[in-house]
């Protein structure tokens, strides 16, 4: 039994590196920067935060906006909250800002879809509009980067994210947001630079997430409702068409849960968010290709991509399983080969997804390696041991997230844990 269980873990676990083979030459994009073009045109741009009760959170952003070195009548703050008792309405508005209320906002995208709709004719004023959120601080140039980055022709751009709470102290870190932190440079320079030189919409994510004024009045405001909304609007471009590019230049610092409670808590909306989306969009997607007779590489990209890596996660969870279970069942009857089940069928296993994981997380780090600077030797070496861990805990996470969008319900929303910079 266990030849027989290490044999189809073997071939199965080789077919899945076989299929991967493909993702792992797009890797090199990791570390071939895109262009600059140089800069025609000043562009007006509109600065939109969703600030439902962050009056406390909210003044670092609001410094590092007044800072940027772009010029300051071409661009605009519009700052959206919940209550118009809010106190972020006097701390935007003493520096020059906009306040919209909205007070029958649910979720990030009522926030947003309330700011466009208020605006109505006036969207015609700007050229773009970034979505940012209340916890960021921006570079001081960014806002310059972005309109260097409207010399391209795509429709929505996203940019470099910074952990915020690596530049802090070391009582603004930990293990858990240092291994957030890593999450960027995997979905961006690990996928998304590959996908920006092949004309694929990209995983977007909505925080320093540009969009042109074109893409809003196409699709009538902010008609998206799911926990990811950003997400959504990635799914909406196979069907609407809509470019995307991912623009490293312009960075933007994220603040990232320091706790693990708060970091799972993260994790669960943002994955019941994808299973929302792929729930709405996946048959419409595949149905478009139907019709069209061939799949394109987005289409390949967003419907398969993550196959192997399902079925290398799949074959090696069934596998240790298999050997926990034999491992006990051989040592209920003294049997000396539960020794080899414990070895080959569950500490093999772990050790090679262990191994995979770390050389993943491993290529992540060298595509961004500045981003982590600040960390001393000893952080950093904690962050590349854990972060293999800290990567698996999303399989449970997953499997949770989809029974929520299976049933139709959601995590609850709830005031998110701010860090306290001594800045």
């Amino acid at each position: 039994m266990i030849r027989g269980f290490l044999i189809a873990y073997i071939v199965i676990a080789s077919l899945a590196a076989l299929l991967y083979l493909p993702k792992l030459v797009t890797f090199r994009y990791a570390f071939k920067k895109p262009p600059r073009r140089k800069v025609t045109a000043r562009r007006n741009i509109s600065l939109v935060v969703a600030a439902r009760n962050e009056s406390k959170t909210i003044p670092p952003l609001l410094d590092s906006i007044l800072k940027q070195n772009y010029d300051h009548d071409y661009f605009t703050l519009n700052v959206i909250v919940k209550d118009e008792r809010d106190p972020t309405i006097e701390l935007v508005k003493a520096i020059g800002g906009n306040i919209f209320v909205v007070p029958e906002q649910t979720c990030k995208g009522d926030a947003l879809d309330g700011y466009f709709k208020a605006i109505g004719e006036g969207i015609k004023a700007f050229d773009a509009f970034v979505i940012v959120d209340a916890d960021a601080v921006l570079s001081y140039d960014y806002v310059t980067r972005l309109n260097e980055a409207l010399e391209y022709d795509s429709d929505i751009f996203i940019t470099r994210k910074f952990n915020r709470n690596l530049y802090g102290g070391r009582n603004t870190r930990t293990i858990f947001s240092d291994c957030a932190a890593l999450l960027w440079p995997i979905l961006d320079d690990l996928g998304n630079s590959w996908r920006t030189q092949h004309n694929v919409p990209l995983n977007l994510c909505g925080q320093g997430m540009m969009i042109r004024r074109g893409v809003i009045e196409k699709i009538g405001g902010w008609p998206y409702r799911t926990l990811t909304e950003d997400y959504e609007l990635r799914l909406d471009s196979f069907v609407k068409g809509f470019t995307s590019m991912y623009y490293p230049y312009a960075v933007i610092h994220t603040e990232e849960a320091t706790s693990r409670d708060e970091d799972y808590y993260r994790r669960l909306r943002w994955l019941t968010g994808y299973a929302q989306c792929d729930k709405k969009y996946r048959a419409q997607i595949k149905a478009q290709a139907k019709k069209r007779g061939r799949l394109t590489m987005g289409e390949l990209d967003y419907l398969y991509g993550y196959f192997p890596i399902v079925l290398f996660a799949v074959i090696t969870v069934f596998t240790m399983l298999a050997g926990a279970l034999l491992t006990a069942m051989y040592a209920v009857h003294l049997n000396p080969l539960w020794t080899h089940a414990l070895s080959f069928l569950v500490a093999l296993p772990f050790g090679v997804m262990y191994v995979l994981l770390e050389l993943y997380s491993l290529l992540a780090y060298l595509s961004c390696k500045r981003m982590f600077d600040p960390l001393t030797k000893r952080e950093k070496l904690g962050m590349m041991l854990f972060n293999p861990i800290y990567l698996l805990e999303f399989c449970p996470i997953y499997v949770r997230a989809v029974f929520y969008a299976r049933n139709g319900k959601a995590p609850a929303w709830r005031q998110t844990d701010r860090v306290d910079y001594e800045e």
